[in-house]
């Protein structure tokens, strides 16, 4: 009998794992790992707080950890046309669903974006993300290998339809990541030089925009640059954690900041890691991001197939754009955004939506025989 997983088994796990980058893959389970390890620190705090049990948030980060584990690897296991379907029929749901927020969402600090389903409030728009970048490169592919396709077209429209319904509940954050990734995916496909400057000049229009007609992103904009022009307590106080920790952190359970944030285990986790476990632990986070996205590009200068090169591009681009927003902003950087730092930070939406990314993102760059039907 042949052992487990040797190279001979031709089973669809033996496969599997013989194809599959196993590099990317550690990585992003230390990142779960770690994610467990900052919701044991960052979360009783804060449940203790809002009078609910000190456990609350570490059972249910259990739960999302370990269905994202579960989620990474069995989508991993899909073909490439697979892949294109998972996210077709994701992209369809996230968009009816980001919708329905709009008339039946629960609103949370003046926003509309989440529906409340027993014992989660899920944040469609979250899954947009990954879906909407496969799926427009699938279009975007489609279209120039058939002349009759629309495919730009209907990428241009999908698009429209997301920027229409984060435009409305508001959610400026997520819309200016989604236009980042698919900007990314049009030049990366050879958009015009002329086009691609238009693209930029418009996208700098549109933050311009933002600043004169969304409140909030006016208030962010101008805290950043002028603290005396709000409230900073949140970045104070953050950056005192930083300074705080030190390089090796005043140890595990010994942080202050879990005690005086609200969103201390969520939006704001990045702080916790540098108060209690100090600059080594932060660099290794950020190492860990910078590697998956990295190798992520890397492996795609040697892929011949657009749609992959296109779609894994859009993926690994999300993710490293939402942990740079959370990380930066969590240093003051940039101007605050409450998005979660993949894997890590609380959150239900987050850490379903970032695994079923990765998990696509495994299947595309898996390993193929030449001739494989894709």
């Amino acid at each position: 009998m042949l052992p487990p997983l040797s190279r001979a088994d031709t089973s669809l796990l033996g496969r599997w794992w013989w194809t599959v980058d196993r590099w990317t893959l550690l990585a992003v389970g230390t990142l779960i790992g770690l994610g467990y390890v900052m919701m044991l620190a960052a979360s009783p705090a804060v449940a203790e707080r809002i009078n609910q049990s000190r456990d609350i948030f570490i059972l249910k980060q259990i739960f999302f950890l370990s269905a994202a584990g579960a989620i990474v690897v069995v989508v991993s296991l899909l073909s490439p046309r697979g892949v294109r379907r998972v996210a077709l029929v994701g992209c369809l749901v996230a968009l009816a669903l980001t919708a329905l927020t709009l008339v039946a969402g629960v609103e949370i600090k003046g926003a509309r974006r989440w529906v409340s389903l027993p014992g989660l409030s899920l944040q469609p728009s979250e899954f947009l993300k990954p879906c909407f970048a496969v799926m427009a490169a699938w279009m975007l592919t489609e279209g120039k290998r058939s002349a009759h396709f629309p495919g730009m077209l209907v990428a241009f429209g999908v698009y429209a339809v997301i920027v229409l319904l984060l435009k409305s509940q508001p959610d400026v954050g997520m819309l200016a990541v989604i236009t980042g990734v698919f900007f990314l995916q049009l030049f990366v496909g050879g958009l015009n030089l002329v086009l691609a400057g238009i693209g930029v000049a418009g996208m700098a229009g549109a933050g311009v925009a933002a600043f004169a007609f969304f409140p909030h992103v006016r208030s962010r904009v101008m805290r950043f640059w002028d603290p005396t022009q709000g409230d900073n307590y949140q970045v104070t106080r953050s950056l005192e954690a930083f300074g705080n920790g030190g390089f090796l952190g005043r140890g595990p359970g010994e942080g202050r900041v879990k005690d005086l944030l609200p969103d201390a285990h969520a939006d704001t986790v990045f702080a916790v890691a540098g108060e209690e476990f100090g600059m080594v632990l932060c660099l290794i986070i950020m190492g860990l991001f910078a590697f998956i996205v990295l190798r992520g590009l890397l492996r795609m200068l040697s892929e011949a197939n657009e749609f992959v090169v296109l779609a894994a591009t859009g993926l690994v681009a999300s993710f490293g754009l939402q942990a740079f927003v959370n990380m930066a902003s969590t240093l003051h950087l940039i101007p605050t955004k409450g998005m979660t730092l993949p894997f890590v930070s609380y959150g239900g939406s987050s850490a379903l939506a970032v695994a079923l990314s990765m998990g696509m993102l495994l299947a595309l760059t898996r390993r193929r025989h030449v001739g494989e039907v894709l």
